[in-house]
């Protein structure tokens, strides 16, 4: 059980890269207007540019991951991870930052699929759904670790322009410090091993029984190599999109779209709005930029604890049960910030919240993000690492990998110009539609997961 921890640990230190990268840019988008002069339209496709390359990344990952290995990728994504932090604080330009945020975008994007469905691999079904959601965890303890790293960045150099260390800006900084982590990752993930599920597709059986048996045993990992075999061997041939597709019926099969059913609500509802752009909002209707960041902190720490509450619960009542308290309390607490923001007022140029409607719409934000964390934001990822058949789970993977990370783009990118042109409310409402409309996908398209071997996943 320590081993399967430690290699838990290392993969999901993906998941903690997934969340830095995603959440550095917030707080950076003062010094990146003021730096490369950019409307609010650049600011998205500046914020954006990450998600185009999450999206290519997460695509691209499934279908190398089944040529080169869980493990080969992961390491690939690492190296994009360092290059990338390097670039994005060095750009002198928004044509060689937005290149930078594209090549990180890939690491994201790989990280994003990869890390989930290596640990579904390596873990008993009896508590993979636990282990699995330690990957929400650290994309929420990356996210945070940006939001404080930013913060303490910017305190001490009196603002995210300031100059801060040998004549560069706080906020280039930001973007520099990703590099730490990002090698922590690369090479802490040359001490695990490939995938056992992996090898056997590839012939190794030997290799994979070995992996199984410091895993769970000698015993128990003959069993599971001649199960993983058996289940390959109605159907076996190198992994394939066109897999997708339903022999019989000549439709896709219903598996896939539930999976990217889930990966595109889990961005309709909004989510990376708070963690992209949620310094902007806050400052947008009253709070001071060094509050708006603390507020960051804060979303991110409720984050972090809402996620250790599904690891308590994911595995004993089931991620369908999670998915639809997510689905009602987000539509719920993003319905009353809708009317919240309704009542704000223009004062100076900008909108105003008053104290009393602020509160109310801080609790409901945080409140919102408590919600998500407890279910869409584990669960999609827990979900999408297993409910895929074993021939089709690279293939699913990144296919539903690759329409999340076109819903993130959307959603994020048109977040300034929605806002600006239509209003926050009329912005926020399409968000909380969003969620009452998950939770009727959610009765009709998934199938509960817990507690079931993949090699009995069908679809």
């Amino acid at each position: 059980m320590a081993f399967i921890g430690a290699i838990v640990a290392v993969a999901t230190i993906g998941g903690f890269m997934f969340g830095y990268d995603s959440g550095v840019i917030n707080g950076t988008q003062d010094g990146l207007e003021g730096a490369f002069n950019l409307s609010k339209l650049g600011t998205g496709l500046n914020v954006g540019a990450i998600l185009v390359g999450c999206a290519v990344g997460a695509f691209m990952a499934g279908r190398l991951a089944d040529r080169l290995g869980r493990r080969t990728v992961m390491m690939i994504a690492a190296a994009l991870f360092i290059l990338s932090a390097l670039g994005t604080g060095a750009a002198n330009s928004s044509f060689i930052f937005i290149i930078a945020r594209f090549i990180g975008g890939l690491g994201v994007g790989a990280a994003s699929v990869l890390s989930p469905v290596y640990i579904s691999e390596v873990t008993p079904a009896n508590i993979r759904g636990r282990l699995s959601s330690v990957q929400q965890i650290m994309i929420i303890t990356g996210l945070t670790g940006a939001f404080l790293a930013n913060y303490l960045l910017a305190k001490t150099a009196g603002g995210s322009t300031a100059e801060f260390w040998m004549g560069y800006p706080a906020w280039r900084w930001m973007f520099w410090m990703q590099t730490i982590p990002a090698s922590i990752f690369f090479l802490t993930l040359l001490l695990i091993p490939e995938s056992p599920r992996y090898l056997v597709v590839k012939g190794r059986d030997a290799e994979a029984e070995a992996v199984l048996t410091r895993l769970f045993g000698g015993a128990e990992a003959k069993r599971k190599v001649a199960e993983i075999r058996a289940s390959l061997a109605a159907d076996h041939h190198r992994p394939k999109l066109s897999d997708l597709i339903d022999k019989t019926t000549g439709k896709i099969r219903p598996i896939v779209w539930t999976g990217i059913g889930l990966a595109v609500f889990q961005q309709l509802v909004g989510i990376n709005v708070v963690f992209y752009y949620g310094a902007v909002l806050w400052q947008s209707v009253g709070f001071s930029e060094d509050d708006a960041l603390k507020i960051n902190i804060l979303s991110g720490s409720l984050s972090i604890l809402a996620c250790l509450a599904t690891i308590g619960l994911i595995d004993r009542i089931g991620r369908k049960p999670l998915l639809l308290l997510g689905s009602a309390g987000m539509a719920v607490t993003l319905g009353v910030m809708t009317w919240a923001f309704s009542t704000a007022t223009m004062v100076g140029g900008s909108l105003q919240l008053s104290d009393s409607v602020g509160l109310v719409a801080l609790i409901a934000a945080n409140a919102y993000v408590v919600f998500f964390n407890l279910s869409w934001g584990p669960v999609m990822w827990v979900m999408l690492g297993e409910m895929f058949p074993n021939q089709i789970r690279g293939s699913g993977l990144a296919v539903a990998g690759f329409a999340q990370w076109i819903a993130n783009f959307a959603i994020s990118v048109s977040f300034p110009a929605l806002a600006a042109s239509l209003g926050l409310p009329i912005t926020y409402g399409f968000y909380a539609a969003s969620a009452l409309v998950s939770l009727f996908f959610v009765r009709a398209m998934v199938k509960e997961t817990r507690g079931r071997e993949l090699e009995e996943m069908t679809g």
